[in-house]
């Protein structure tokens, strides 16, 4: 097909290195960044177990999904509903953990946004409640939090 080139015939010699590559200290700074504005699965669950109270897990998804299925310890606060007077009730001192579907959700950026936009401490968790799953961490359903210890002893 005209216009298509690949690393064979077009006299580049890889596609990963084509760009070039950052030097160490510049890498080092980029990953920070990304660090700092997110978390995974097994780091969440690892302080949720160890019952660590500078955080709170907040899913952002609509209230009828997070009944069906949340994160043991996790809030339901919808992004859509969240504004300066529906935040009243949180602590500044917290760093807030959001959460929605997963991947294909852009929920917990919207609600991270917002929060942060309001003063807020924010960290998105990369995957969502998707990978936390796919990571093999247990979930809850219904209305109330719960906790990881909780739905520990719940599964087989």
């Amino acid at each position: 097909m005209e216009g298509d080139k690949n690393a064979a015939n077009d006299g580049v010699t890889s596609r990963v290195l084509e760009f070039g590559c950052a030097e160490p200290p510049d890498m080092a700074a980029a990953m920070l960044v990304n660090l700092r504005r997110h978390t995974d699965a097994w780091d969440l669950a690892e302080d949720l177990t160890r019952d660590e109270t500078s955080i709170v897990v907040l899913d952002v998804r609509p209230t009828k999904a997070y009944e069906e299925a949340h994160i043991p310890g996790a809030h339901s606060f919808p992004h859509r509903e969240m504004t300066e007077s529906s935040s009243l009730t949180l602590d500044r001192s917290k760093v807030y953990v959001v959460y929605c579907d997963g991947i294909g959700c852009n929920g917990s950026t919207k609600g991270a946004y917002k929060l942060a936009s309001l003063g807020f401490q924010t960290k998105e968790l990369l995957g969502g409640l998707d990978w936390w799953r796919r990571d093999g961490h247990a979930v809850l359903s219904g209305p109330e939090p719960g906790d990881i210890h909780q739905a520990k002893k719940r599964r087989p």
